[in-house]
């Protein structure tokens, strides 16, 4: 374990539950002509997202650290609050920030777990990466 390999899954597990409960927010309050499709839309996003949670978690735990247990340590690790939007369009943008940000911390977080020679934290993250840019890519492409 390296303090770098730890801090960089902590901070992808805070960006996470960030993530996680902006998405739940859009898809309680998403209004418009798209409705439907983005509340389902959303609602997917942020089961994966929670599901995510606990092996992250339990990943830091595995490298006898203690995870963030606390909303004050996820917020201060993550990225705070995001900005409100009230238009649907609005909350596709900010997502797309989002999940490209936080694809961006996986790949330092990937980096990390390698110098570590932490291959199962490495593959973990890879996989959450890929699911990222693909969340990205899809709602790229309902802007076109």
């Amino acid at each position: 374990m390296t303090e770098a390999n730890v801090e960089s899954l902590n901070r992808v597990l805070a960006r996470t539950f960030g993530l996680y409960v902006q998405t739940h927010g859009y898809h309680w309050n998403v209004e418009g002509p798209e409705f439907l499709q983005l509340h389902g839309l959303f609602e997917a996003q942020y089961q994966d997202l929670w599901d995510a949670l606990d092996p992250l978690a339990e990943r830091i735990r595995s490298l006898g650290a203690h995870a963030p247990g606390s909303i004050a340590e996820l917020t201060a690790l993550g990225a705070g609050e995001p900005a409100p939007v009230n238009s649907a369009g609005a909350m596709i943008d900010a997502l797309i920030d989002a999940h490209e940000n936080l694809a961006a911390d996986l790949k330092t977080a990937i980096n990390a777990a390698q110098d570590a020679d932490d291959e199962p934290s490495a593959g973990l993250l890879a996989d959450r990466l890929g699911w990222h840019q693909q969340q990205s890519w899809m709602m790229k492409a309902m802007r076109h």
